[in-house]
């Protein structure tokens, strides 16, 4: 019994819940981080979508068993590897997804609709969007803008055009790099694996992730400059965290590029230390300027 719930705890992936963090962001940018209430209903949204997106990577393992078993890292999940069985993770992942759907409506309808709209778009992705070249990473990309939507629903803060663009574009920058180490990784197996990388090459991709590259930084710095961030904020000391972030993006691409990293962005953020150092710092950053 301890076995099998160890294995399930994996098939959750928990070490991916930090995708989760973003939630927090419309919190902590409408400076109502200190709000206990507020920040409560965040905790919950949170926990809500730890639950959703567990199901969620459950539901794709069940889908791809045959696939991720030509994974040289996948092959060793829970359910590809044949150690925990299909029925039961069925029936865990249908109950978990039932119960967090249920607690998201009770937190609002808003916040219901949003973890609903999650859920239906994983489940499109899991069968067929995920086969369609180029449109497969606007949906990896729609999903953390749905969190990002989420964690303002759950606080009652509406997020501003900068915000959903600058999420938008980094979570494209994120899918799209990944999209290049499965390439890279899998060699010949690239299309077996996964349909849609059978219509990507590596100089594709390249040009994809240098133009949203571009784009991330260059909105994210006129979200910092712009009239309406300052105005809304009392401040305009959001510009002087633009070198952390550049920091951020370029030790992301070195890692993508050098070290040939890029298919967990979530172990790349807890295992690499300049990354992790910088995050912090501009997190750290962020507090002191907006609620200093």
């Amino acid at each position: 019994m301890r076995e099998t719930l160890r294995l399930l705890w994996l098939s959750f992936r928990p070490h991916h819940w930090t995708k989760n963090l973003i939630l927090f962001a419309p919190l902590v940018f409408s400076q109502h981080l200190l709000e206990v209430e507020r920040a409560l209903r965040a905790l919950a949204a949170f926990a809500i979508f730890c639950l959703l997106s567990g199901g969620i990577y459950v539901l794709n393992d069940l889908r791809d068993i045959e696939r991720d078993r030509l994974h040289p890292r996948k092959a060793r999940r829970p359910l590809a590897s044949g150690a925990l069985s299909p029925r039961l993770a069925a029936r865990v992942c249908a109950l978990v997804l039932l119960v967090a759907l249920a607690f998201s409506f009770r937190l609002s309808v808003a916040f219901g609709i949003t973890a609903l709209s999650y859920v239906l778009l994983q489940i499109i992705y899991s069968l067929w969007m995920k086969r369609i070249v180029i449109l497969d990473v606007f949906a990896i990309a729609a999903g953390f803008v749905l969190r990002a939507v989420a964690g303002g629903e759950a606080v009652a803060v509406p997020l501003s055009p900068w915000f959903f663009i600058c999420t938008l574009l980094l979570a494209l920058f994120l899918g799209l790099s990944k999209r290049r180490h499965e390439l890279l990784a899998l060699n010949e197996s690239a299309a077996e694996h996964r349909a849609s990388l059978a219509m990507y090459n590596a100089l594709l991709l390249d040009q994809m992730i240098a133009m949203v590259t571009a784009a991330t930084i260059v909105t994210y710095a006129l979200y910092t400059l712009s009239s309406e961030t300052i105005a809304r904020l009392h401040t305009d000391a959001l510009k002087y965290t633009i070198p952390l972030v550049l920091y951020g993006i370029f030790r992301y691409l070195y890692l993508v590029y050098r070290q040939q990293e890029g298919g967990n962005p979530e172990m790349a953020l807890l295992t690499d230390r300049p990354l992790l150092i910088t995050i912090l710092l501009y997190g750290a950053m962020v507090l002191w300027i907006l609620y200093r």
